[in-house]
């Protein structure tokens, strides 16, 4: 499979499109779709759960965490490769049970909104922040 350039790859980022990106060998070698979050959408969302068909994951800075009081999952540890989850999360208040592609978008958006509070975040949910 080709690899594209680095300002290739930012312009599909900007434009809302999928990339993926490849584990290392050594690692799990894997390769995960990734997305602006700002870009997603209940049909982007569709698209993973019919298709990459893994768990749907959003990596989010230690700060945001702390912001909206998101804990570590575990606070030992001890996966194979460490991935550092957090408690899964729902958007309190703006969705139904939390497992559709418009629930688990309305959260990832509620997650990035820099007016979205504490208080609308349930736990647990259906996105997994790293």
């Amino acid at each position: 499979m080709p690899f594209c350039s680095i300002e290739r790859a930012i312009q599909h980022i900007k434009e809302g499109q999928f990339l993926i990106v490849v584990d290392d060998e050594g690692r799990e070698n894997e390769g995960d779709f990734i997305m602006a979050a700002e870009k997603v959408t209940p049909e982007a969302i569709n698209f993973l759960t019919k298709q990459a068909r893994g768990l749907i994951c959003m990596p989010c800075e230690a700060k945001r965490l702390d912001e909206l009081k998101i804990p570590p999952m575990v606070t030992n540890n001890t996966s194979t490769h460490k991935t550092n989850f957090a408690v899964s999360i729902g958007a309190k208040g703006k969705i139904s049970t939390g497992i559709s592609a418009y629930d688990r978008a309305t959260t990832i958006l509620t997650v990035i909104d820099p007016n979205t509070k504490p208080e609308d975040i349930s736990m647990p949910g259906h996105i997994f922040p790293l």
